[in-house]
């Protein structure tokens, strides 16, 4: 990954921090992982991570959309995309604190010129938008991602992609993704396929009846 110098330095500390995580979930009490889950990174991983970079650059995406910032792991990776093609990318995230930490990484590894940040209900924002979206991350807590799809599948660019998360793990949520592929699934707008990278990815790109392109 082509970071610059301060957004390098940023990553490497996430990475630090998700690996100190990670080793404290897998050996910690499942109870109290859960009761302070919130205190957690839960990051996409570095693989995910580079692979949206080289989808959003190849298909050139302007309007990025990010459903959780959380603590801006994802964040860094979709802004360093939006550098890239001109575009933009808005962020959405409900808790205050959480987005205040990412607002101060994505400052240090500067990034922040490319970066709208929304703190509040994701599905209202996403509801009363305006622009057509050319890429959404959706990476919420996973009984969100029903209500989120219902409030952008009218509002994607043709050919515009949807990225879900967290489809293969873990599996405490297997039947939310589950739910969420299977709607999708039904809109002959769009064409889906799950992926096996990091905790799987369902990829939806919209594809309408009228491109000259099928």
């Amino acid at each position: 990954m082509n970071f610059s110098p301060q957004a390098q330095s940023i990553f490497d500390a996430y990475e630090n921090r998700w690996q100190d995580e990670s080793e404290k979930m897998r050996t910690g009490d499942p109870k109290a992982i859960m009761l302070n889950r919130d205190d957690l990174l839960l990051a996409i991983g570095k693989e995910t991570g580079e692979f949206l970079v080289s989808l959003l650059v190849a298909h050139g995406a302007k309007n990025i959309i990010e459903v959780g910032t959380s603590y801006g792991y994802s964040t860094l990776f979709l802004a360093h995309a939006a550098q890239q093609t001109g575009g933009r990318l808005t962020t959405l995230e409900i808790d205050a604190n959480k987005q205040n930490y990412a607002r101060e990484k994505m400052q240090a590894a500067g990034l922040s010129d490319v970066i709208d940040w929304h703190c509040g209900d994701a599905v209202s924002w996403l509801e009363t938008a305006q622009d057509p979206f050319d890429f959404v991350l959706l990476d919420v807590w996973k009984e969100l991602y029903i209500p989120c799809l219902n409030a952008i599948k009218g509002k994607m660019s043709e050919e515009g992609i949807i990225a879900a998360d967290n489809m293969i793990s873990p599996p405490m949520h297997r039947q939310e993704a589950r739910e969420y592929r299977n709607i999708i699934s039904t809109m002959p707008e769009f064409n889906s396929v799950l992926l096996p990278i990091g905790s799987g990815i369902e990829l939806s790109c919209k594809w309408s009846q009228e491109n000259t392109k099928l």
